[in-house]
C-alpha cells in the first residue's frame, strides 16, 4: 500500500465504542470522504484483523478456545498486549508523517485519557487526535452480535449479563464525537466527519 506523507500535523483518528456497534462498518464509509476533504492518505488499522489470527492461535495454545477474546485470561494476558502493539504501529507511521486511523473499542486507553496526549503515546507533540465513539443501545448490539454470528462473540453472548458492566461511558473531551448508530443519519455522519477532520 503507498502512502502519501501529510503536508500537515499528522492525524490520528480513532473509531471506538462496544463490540456490535458497528465501527469497522462506519470507519470504512468514512474513510474515503475522510481523504476526500482533506485531500491525504490514511494507514488504516482494524485491531481485528491486525491481531486477529495471532491471538486465535495463542488463545489456542493456552486455552484449547481459538475464539476467546473476552474471558479474564484473555483480558490479562493478551488484551493490553494487543493495543500497544496498535499503537506501536500508528506511532511508527505518525513520525513518518503518515496518517492513521484507528478501528477498535480502545474504552480503557480512552477512559485512562493516555489517548488524548502525544507525548504519552509517543507520537509528534503536534498530532491532532480525534475520536469517534460508536453507541448503540446494548440490546441492539447484541442483537446485532447474534446476527453477525462471529465465533468470537461467543463468550459475550454467553456471559452478556457479565460483559454488559464493562459497557463504559467515554469522558467527556473535546476530541470526542459521539455518533449513535441504533438509525443511522446522513447529516450527522456529516458532522462527525466534520468533527473528525477539524
Amino acid at each position: 500500500m503507498t502512502c502519501k506523507l501529510s503536508p500537515a500535523a499528522p492525524r490520528l483518528i480513532l473509531f471506538a465504542g462496544h463490540a456490535g456497534t458497528g465501527k469497522t462498518t462506519l470507519a470504512k464509509k468514512a474513510l474515503p470522504l475522510i481523504i476526500e476533504k482533506t485531500g491525504a492518505d490514511f494507514f488504516f488499522l482494524d485491531k481485528d484483523t491486525v491481531y486477529g489470527a495471532y491471538s486465535a492461535h495463542i488463545m489456542e495454545l493456552t486455552t484449547n478456545n481459538p475464539n476467546d477474546r473476552d474471558s479474564p485470561f484473555y483480558l490479562k494476558n493478551l488484551r493490553d498486549w494487543e493495543y500497544a502493539g496498535l499503537i506501536a504501529i500508528a506511532k511508527e507511521n505518525l513520525q513518518l508523517g503518515v496518517n492513521v486511523i484507528l478501528v477498535g473499542p480502545f474504552s480503557t486507553e480512552i477512559q485512562s485519557g493516555k489517548i488524548f496526549k502525544p507525548d504519552q503515546l509517543g507520537i509528534p507533540s503536534e498530532s491532532s487526535i480525534k475520536i469517534a465513539w460508536i453507541d448503540l443501545e446494548a440490546n441492539e448490539a447484541r442483537h446485532r452480535l447474534e446476527k453477525r454470528a462471529d465465533p468470537r462473540d461467543e463468550w459475550k453472548l454467553q456471559h452478556w449479563d457479565e460483559y454488559i458492566k464493562r459497557r463504559v461511558e467515554p469522558p467527556d473531551h473535546l476530541a470526542i464525537q459521539r455518533f449513535n448508530n441504533q438509525n443511522f443519519s446522513e447529516v450527522q455522519f456529516e458532522k462527525l466527519i466534520d468533527h473528525l477532520i477539524g
